[in-house]
């Protein structure tokens, strides 16, 4: 399997500094909208996650899947904290599927933010995503520069392609490599 990062480094993840560089409002405000059903996989402690849960709105759901526990127990603490708790769902999934079986395309919108590189079979999680999504639905897809290099994004991108998505339309995200993608 990839190496996948230590739950106790999702402290330093979602640390109000990273905001400095990665500003969540302003990397999900052209994508998520009130109302939006969205899938967010390895949230980490939910640097994202909380404010798609406020983007998404009352009327929204975040389903967040990851395989580490204790990333999910802390999101739904800071979740609480934030009386953002019963828009986000949070499921343990298995490292080889994300357990979706029974919302197959029932998603607005996914977020693929840092964490592809972890994962053993790329093409498994594009496939997966592809399915879970609506048609016309998007994918926000970033890869830290300091872990992937840019033919390795290239090859991811060329990856969902394969999959059935659309061509990538390129995003400025700080110290990372971003695109969008969608389903036709």
């Amino acid at each position: 399997m990839a190496h996948v990062c230590p739950w106790w480094l999702g402290y330093l993840l979602a640390s109000p500094l990273r905001k400095l560089m990665q500003d969540p409002e302003a990397i999900l405000t052209p994508w998520v909208t009130p109302g939006m059903i969205v899938l967010e996989i390895g949230p980490g402690m939910g640097f994202f996650s909380l404010p798609l849960a406020r983007r998404v709105g009352s009327a929204g759901r975040v389903i967040c899947l990851d395989i580490q526990p204790r990333m999910l127990q802390r999101l739904e603490r800071r979740a609480s904290k934030a009386s953002l708790r019963e828009r986000i769902e949070t499921r343990l999934c298995p490292p080889d599927s994300f357990g979706l079986h029974d919302r197959p395309g029932s998603f607005d919108f996914a977020l693929l933010f840092a964490v592809l590189h972890e994962m053993p079979d790329q093409a498994s999680v594009w496939k997966q995503i592809h399915e879970a999504l609506k048609p016309g639905g998007r994918v926000l897809f970033a890869e830290p520069r300091g872990h992937v290099n840019e033919k390795g994004f290239a090859q991811s991108l060329s990856q969902a392609v394969a999959q059935g998505f659309g061509p990538a339309k390129p995003l400025p995200i700080a110290r990372s490599w971003a695109a969008v993608l969608q389903k036709p």
